[in-house]
């Protein structure tokens, strides 16, 4: 379990390349039959990479679970919302099998005991990523389809950010804690994720991106409003948003990423815009 402790954005604003990316970068998350794990502080989110290839593998593998959380099992006090970003597998909760194709979500409720993923085809396996938040009761496992989510077409051509906000783990689909997770595409042409930029001083944000094409990149847009940074991240690169913190990205091509929020409320349009003259 890679650890990250809080940071504050007086000590970000003079940080190196090197330091922000050690600080809020996660990288090589999916490795062969391995659970690739990083615990946060910033509101206690978990961001975990699967990789099933030969192995049924369980969501504890190689995680001390008492000294890591302090409890007899990974969702004792926990929930979590898994998204499939390669080829068709199975995520199994307490004995019931949910068929996961491509950008298929699965949220998992607290108290699920035995979780495990594995792969249909070996030679295309299934890449499971998921973030856990921590939970106060039970809600219920679904499994919520691409086709199943809520969407939200916006920005504009013109502004090089026309996208839809595939809207998954959210209060107007199904019910949870704290936890709310989304997938957003970017169409062909549009490289801008969000702008004008934004914070929600209530709630931390996780991204992850996927679908770059090859040789191409995302500049991560983060800081503080008028002490801004950038961390270039490459295809299924995760990146921790701190409440204080812009995260906005633009990329040399159009792709895709997942977000995932937890914190005080679940309220999605609550949100602190930054006018662009503004930021720094």
């Amino acid at each position: 379990m890679d650890i990250r402790y809080s940071t504050g954005p007086e000590d970000v604003k003079r940080y190196t390349t090197e330091e922000l990316r050690k600080e809020f970068l996660i990288t090589d998350l999916y490795q062969p039959d391995q659970v690739k794990a990083t615990y946060s502080h910033v509101d206690r989110m978990v961001v975990v990479g699967i990789m099933p290839v030969h192995e049924t593998v369980p969501v504890d593998k190689g995680i001390d679970i008492w000294k890591n959380f302090g409890t007899h099992f990974f969702f004792e006090r926990r929930e979590g919302g898994v998204f499939n970003l390669g080829g068709s597998g199975v995520i199994l909760v307490d004995g019931t099998e949910y068929r996961m194709g491509f950008e298929d979500c699965l949220y998992i409720s607290m108290g699920s005991r035995e979780v495990a993923f594995r792969s249909d085809d070996p030679e295309n396996p299934a890449r499971f990523y998921m973030v856990s938040a921590p939970a106060h009761k039970p809600c219920k496992t679904t499994f919520i389809s691409f086709e199943q989510a809520n969407k939200r077409p916006c920005g504009d051509e013109k502004t090089a950010n026309k996208r839809v906000i595939n809207q998954f783990i959210h209060p107007d689909v199904l019910e949870t804690c704290q936890l709310c997770m989304g997938l957003t595409q970017l169409a062909e042409g549009s490289v801008w994720n969000t702008m004008p930029a934004h914070t929600h001083e209530r709630r931390m944000e996780v991204y992850t991106y996927f679908n770059i094409p090859e040789g191409h990149a995302v500049f991560h847009m983060m800081g503080q409003p008028q002490q801004t940074r950038h961390m270039v991240v490459q295809n299924f690169d995760a990146i921790i948003s701190p409440s204080w913190s812009i995260h906005a990205g633009c990329g040399t091509s159009n792709y895709t990423f997942i977000w995932a929020m937890g914190g005080e409320n679940k309220e999605f349009d609550d949100m602190d815009e930054i006018a662009i003259p503004d930021m720094r």
